[in-house]
């Protein structure tokens, strides 16, 4: 059963625009050959955070959203754990918020 996540990834402020494009063509890359999909992909840009991160105070925020398995969101989750740029990610389920307020 597909469900619907939203995967917010900070990377390090000095990640070359070409390279944030390579990470994000990679991560859309796994969700289509693992038979989901990219809803949307939204940079937010700069943002800076409180808590002094990785030796980084501020950083690059992308937002996907993408429909898929557990299995699917797994190897995302791994694949920004292992890449050097990112600082942070975080997942969310948002099909449960969607039904309850549909």
């Amino acid at each position: 059963m597909n469900r619907t996540y939203e995967l917010m990834f900070i990377v390090r402020p000095d990640m070359a625009e070409e390279d944030q494009d390579k990470l994000i063509s990679t991560l859309e890359n796994a969700v289509t050959s693992s038979s989901g999909q990219v809803k949307s992909v939204e940079r937010m840009g700069n943002g800076v955070w409180l808590t002094l991160c990785a030796n980084f105070h501020d950083g690059i925020y992308v937002l996907l959203t993408v429909e898929g398995g557990g299995p699917l969101i797994h190897e995302l989750e791994r694949r920004l754990r292992v890449t050097e740029p990112v600082i942070k990610f975080l997942t969310v389920r948002i099909d449960e918020e969607q039904e309850a307020s549909g």
